[in-house]
């Protein structure tokens, strides 16, 4: 397993970074939040999880070891598997998931697209207290790469959203008094946004 990769990040995008290590790029895929946190042309580390599958070899990165292990941990949830755990990172902080598991806030764990009120039962009943108490530790946000607004709707509709229903999303966020200009800050308010919206 290849537990992390510390590097020159070389490039970042909505849904994933290129960290040059020893000469290779790895291409990893991690949450928006984690992916502000880094910064083109600077050193980084980032926990990782190596997910093997028959035809492909997936890395995922996280900010910490304790998002890691929320990752890992949320996939022992029968039809749980890893784009579904990230897109739960993605809506959901790891101290935002233990509490919504511990309170089984049913309608919390919904707003993760792919979610519905039965899988959050099953993720409740299936994971108990493997997630532990909340740390209620924080990332720091940087600043990532500007983009457009058409991508962070391509990143909601990969999510699961439709396109109007992110469509609207977005520009609920860009009209609004101190919109943010970086992408993924961009996307992260717009996952707020639909926090509290069905999806459709």
């Amino acid at each position: 397993m290849i537990a992390s990769v510390t590097g020159t990040v070389e490039s970042v995008g909505l849904d994933h970074a290129v960290v040059t290590v020893g000469g290779v790029g790895m291409l990893v895929h991690a949450t928006p939040t984690t992916l502000s946190g880094l910064s083109v042309g600077r050193a980084a580390r980032l926990a990782t999880a190596l997910v093997v599958r028959e035809d492909s070899l997936t890395l995922f990165g996280f900010a910490d070891d304790d998002e890691r292990g929320v990752f890992e941990t949320l996939q022992t949830v029968s039809g749980v598997g890893p784009r579904l755990a990230l897109a739960m990172l993605a809506v959901h902080t790891p101290d935002g998931l233990r509490r919504a598991v511990a309170g089984e806030d049913l309608a919390a764990l919904q707003r993760v697209p792919g979610i519905g009120r039965k899988g959050a039962q099953r993720i409740v009943l299936e994971i108990g207290d493997k997630l532990g108490g909340p740390t209620d530790g924080a990332v720091p946000a940087v600043a990532a790469p500007a983009g457009s607004a058409p991508e962070v709707v391509d990143a909601l509709v990969q999510l699961g959203w439709s396109d109007k229903v992110a469509g609207g999303a977005v520009e609920a966020v860009l009209s609004g008094d101190g919109a943010p200009q970086d992408v993924p800050g961009v996307l992260r308010a717009a996952l707020q946004h639909l926090g509290g919206h069905a999806r459709g």
